[in-house]
């Protein structure tokens, strides 16, 4: 791993993924070290970067957050303004819970989260509000074989 990571670092990071609400004191134990000196090794990697806060993983179909859509999107536009524009724009809705410029046919996808077809309709008719767009491609999920994966460290 770049940026001299070693073998701590990364099991640090691994249960962090695993468990970020553990205590310092269970975090140091797990991974075998001293809490002094687990909380040291997580300020480094905070100020490098590589940690970045902590988060709760919450479970969408338990808030009724049923529906995934891929939306695959292309554009004429390449401008650094339009391109600004266009991302602050995709910023604004909630729903897109991950954002993607990507290679090959489509220039961007979008991962959004809604309770329904009638919520994606209006997240959909809000994303082509105010940019112009060349296509917008939709691929409804079906089933959620593995989601919000750990990183392979």
């Amino acid at each position: 791993m770049p940026g001299n990571t070693d073998h701590i670092d990364r099991a640090l990071l691994r249960a962090l993924q695993a468990d970020a609400g553990l205590s310092q004191r269970d975090l140091a134990d797990r991974v075998g070290i001293s809490q002094n000196a687990c909380w040291r090794r997580l300020k480094q990697l905070t100020a490098r970067g590589i940690l970045q806060g902590s988060t709760a993983r919450v479970n969408r179909q338990g808030l009724g957050l049923d529906l995934v859509v891929f939306v695959m999107l292309r554009t004429r536009h390449h401008s650094a303004d339009w391109l600004q524009t266009f991302r602050r724009h995709v910023l604004t809705i909630p729903e897109v819970v991950d954002f993607h410029r990507i290679g090959g046919d489509y220039d961007y996808q979008l991962k959004v989260v809604t309770q329904d077809m009638a919520s994606y309709d209006r997240v959909y008719r809000r994303l082509i509000e105010g940019v112009e767009l060349d296509s917008v491609t939709s691929y409804f999920a079906m089933e959620a074989i593995a989601e919000g994966r750990p990183l392979p460290l």
